[in-house]
C-alpha cells in the first residue's frame, strides 16, 4: 500500500497484483506497462521466478523491472540483477529512494 501511494503521488497509474502469478496474468492482460515493481517474497510465484518468467518472453525484453525486497544480501542482489531485474531496492525504503531508482530507469519524476 505504501509503494502504491508513492507511485500514485509520482503520477503513475498503478495496477496491483496479489501474488506473482496474478502479476503475470495482469501483465499479459495489459496493453502496455511502463515499469514493474516486484517483491521477492510473493506467494504462488516468488519475485525472482516472476522476473525470469517476464524476461523469458521477448515482448517484455525492454520492460523495466525493479525488485523491492527485504533481502539485503549481496548474493540476492546479484541473483536478481542476473535474472533480469534492472534495479534493486531494499526495504525499508523511502519515497526518495523509489524516485531515484525510477529516474535511473529513465522516468522523469
Amino acid at each position: 500500500m505504501i509503494l502504491t501511494a508513492y507511485l500514485k503521488k509520482l503520477g503513475f497509474d498503478v495496477t496491483v497484483a496479489v501474488d506473482g502469478r496474478d502479476g503475470l496474468d495482469r501483465l499479459r492482460g495489459m496493453e502496455k506497462a511502463d515499469v514493474v515493481l516486484v517483491d521477492w517474497n510473493m506467494p504462488e510465484l516468488d519475485g525472482i521466478s516472476f522476473v525470469r518468467a517476464v524476461r523469458a518472453q521477448p515482448a517484455y525484453a525492454a520492460l523495466p523491472l525493479m525488485m523491492v525486497t527485504t533481502n539485503t544480501e549481496l548474493s540476492n542482489v546479484s541473483e536478481a540483477l542476473g535474472a533480469g531485474a534492472d534495479e534493486y531496492v531494499m526495504k525499508p525504503f523511502t519515497a526518495d529512494m523509489i524516485r531515484e531508482k525510477l529516474e535511473l530507469l529513465g522516468f522523469p519524476v
